[in-house]
């Protein structure tokens, strides 16, 4: 093989190697910034990691709501109407937050019934419910509506 040839072909396995190498660590960034979804059932099976930051979901169970007397601490119950998940948050919450309907919360798994949320989503209309949460009932038993359907 001639000179030129073989530093053309070592230039370009050596710009593979480094392409591949800048694509493996973008990817391990990405994957350890992934915040996972998981309705309440699939934490009682034990299938969401304890102390990593995850997604919970489902409906906000009636009557499950209870406020500290002083300060902001919030705990309330999160269903999908197989299993629940009590979840303690302390700080405001959405304007749109109350029983009955879709929420999302951010946090850490405490253990398999109790979560303590960093943040926490509300669904933003009368008709909208974040697609895991639909997702997650339409799973788990709940009766399926269509999106045409009022909420």
């Amino acid at each position: 093989m001639k000179a030129h040839r073989r530093n053309k072909l070592i230039a370009i396995i050596g710009g593979l190697l480094l392409l591949s190498g800048a694509v493996g660590l973008i990817l391990y960034a990405l994957s350890s910034n992934i915040n996972h979804f998981y309705p309440p059932t699939e934490v009682s099976q034990g299938k969401a990691p304890l102390d990593k930051t995850i997604r919970v979901g489902g409906l906000v169970a009636y009557n499950s709501v209870k406020r500290a007397e002083d300060g902001l601490e919030v705990e309330f119950t999160v269903t999908d109407n197989k299993s629940s998940l009590v979840i303690s948050f302390e700080g405001i919450l959405p304007d749109l937050f109350k029983e009955g309907q879709g929420v999302i919360a951010e946090g850490k798994l405490v253990s398999k019934t109790h979560f303590k949320a960093t943040k926490v989503l509300a669904k933003h209309d009368e008709k909208y419910m974040p697609p895991e949460i639909e997702q997650s009932l339409e799973k788990y038993g709940h009766p399926g509506k269509s999106k045409s359907t009022e909420y």
